[in-house]
């Protein structure tokens, strides 16, 4: 399931069942919506 929830600062997080797949605070860039996708595939 994903969820998407508003935040603030510029934080753009991806979580899966509650498992964080991606974070733009931690690679310092936006993700592209192909990474997200193959993120999710595994």
């Amino acid at each position: 399931m994903i969820d998407l929830i508003r935040s603030g600062g510029g934080v753009f997080e991806v979580q899966l069942d509650g498992q964080l797949i991606y974070s733009k605070k931690a690679t310092g860039r936006h993700c592209t919506p192909e990474e997200i996708f193959s993120l999710i595939d595994g």
